[in-house]
């Protein structure tokens, strides 16, 4: 998918909203489990029930690679579900890897290439080995790679706030300048948790054009206003995940109509934000 597809496809339906399908057996509701593919039947329902509200998808490779070879046939099914949608939605592998050039480039294939079984329109990817672990995510027309730049968990300030004593730039700075040179606005995002939304001003100071994948809005805690107070540029320029406060808003058999109003929650909560910057 384009950056102007996104854009587009943002303004139709209103939103900005990323789905993260984190889709757990031991959290989906337990008539489900009779199911012969729980998990597909699972993210098949939250699918249909928030297609109208979320404009991307992100499930979460963890959840499905544990599973074994069950796991990856599920998100095959659920890819190829995706790609059935009547408005086209914008998919995220949440794998974050990043590693030599030979074995990025392997990744990439897996989970990026047309031809492949997944498909995605992008993938998060992590830059702590440099330009030869990420430039391979590139080669594909079309797709994005995005970057992990400033992570919503404690062990954040391990690393990420870390300044060079030289120059006074915090970890995460270096990490948005330097990649610049590697990606542009047209093919590179950036992960950046919403839990940390007072830097998004620092943030957009240094990648002004570019689209950030913000998660932690609502069960981690992050709020929505000051994301898009902070964050928001001409073009939108976000996509917010929610996971657990979407997919897992009731265990019940109710479970995919709590998550299309807790979805459609949000995308009104973006409808306003976008009336705003009058993209809408």
């Amino acid at each position: 998918m384009t950056r102007q597809q996104l854009i587009e496809q943002i303004r139709r339906k209103q939103s900005f909203l990323c789905v993260g399908l984190d889709t757990d057996l031991k959290k989906i509701p337990q008539h489900l489990l009779s199911e012969p593919d729980p998990v597909f039947a699972f993210n098949k329902a939250i699918i249909d029930a928030t297609k109208d509200y979320a404009v991307a998808y992100k499930p979460n490779l963890a959840f499905y690679e544990s599973m074994g070879i069950a796991g990856l046939v599920s998100l095959k099914k659920t890819m190829e579900y995706l790609r059935t949608l009547p408005e086209k939605v914008f998919t995220i592998a949440d794998a974050k890897r990043g590693d030599i050039g030979n074995t990025s480039q392997q990744y990439a294939k897996a989970f990026l290439s047309p031809d492949g079984d997944f498909n995605f329109d992008s993938m998060t990817i992590a830059p702590y080995m440099g330009e030869d672990s990420v430039v391979p995510f590139t080669s594909y027309e079309g797709k994005w790679v995005i970057l992990l730049a400033l992570t919503s968990n404690k062990g954040a300030f391990d690393f990420q706030f870390i300044r060079n004593s030289e120059n006074g730039r915090q970890l995460f700075e270096t990490v948005l300048e330097t990649s610049k040179k590697w990606g542009n606005p047209e093919n590179m995002m950036y992960v950046v948790g919403a839990t940390k939304a007072d830097m998004l001003t620092t943030i957009r100071g240094i990648v002004p054009d570019s689209f950030l994948l913000v998660p932690g809005v609502g069960a981690q805690g992050g709020s929505l206003a000051e994301v898009c107070k902070y964050g928001l540029n001409n073009d939108c320029g976000l996509l917010v995940n929610s996971s657990r406060g979407i997919i897992y808003a009731s265990q019940g058999e109710d479970f995919a109509q709590r998550a299309a109003e807790e979805a459609r929650k949000l995308q009104q909560q973006m409808a306003d934000e976008l009336h705003k910057i009058n993209m809408i």
